[in-house]
């Protein structure tokens, strides 16, 4: 019987070395559903009526229909690059600017594109390096509706 150490595990993120400056990369797309929405206000308690009144939208609004806090679609897309990128290797997240662009609605679907602006070994800690990416999260229409620069703190690669 083979140990589990012995077995190759699939998954894991990049580490500083597969992150040079100028990479470019994007994610998989994320459709952001009703349910979405009405779970995220109702877990983060941001029930202001701009995310949970339909006729107050229909009236009252410039969007005329559910849109997505600005937060839950930038959540979303962490989740996203979590999932691809930083299994096992992201240690920390330092910093980042933010701006929303335009609004996401219930039915949009968003990917990230992200590139690496910034690519330096920690000074503190050898076995670590710090990345900065843009990662800019777009949606179907292929318009950029969040962009934000987070600083992370990753793995270096073992050495042998």
């Amino acid at each position: 019987m083979t140990q589990s150490s012995d077995i190759e595990t699939v998954g894991v993120g990049f580490y500083f070395e597969d992150m040079p400056l100028g990479r470019r990369f994007k994610t998989i797309g994320r459709t952001i559903a009703e349910p979405d929405i009405t779970n995220f206000v109702n877990v983060t308690g941001m029930v202001e009526v701009l995310f949970t009144n339909i006729e107050f939208l229909e009236k009252e609004s410039d969007f005329k229909r559910r849109i997505a806090p600005a937060v839950l679609t930038y959540s979303i897309c962490e989740g996203l690059l979590n999932q691809a990128t930083m299994q096992y290797t992201g240690f920390a997240f330092l910093h980042m600017e933010f701006n929303v662009l335009k609004p996401v609605f219930a039915g949009d679907t968003v990917h990230v594109v992200c590139e690496v602006i910034e690519s330096r070994p920690s000074a503190s800690r050898p076995n670590r390096g710090l990345i900065r990416t843009k990662n800019d999260i777009v949606n179907q229409h292929g318009d950029i509706v969040l962009s934000y620069t987070p600083l992370r703190m990753i793995k270096r690669r073992p050495v042998a």
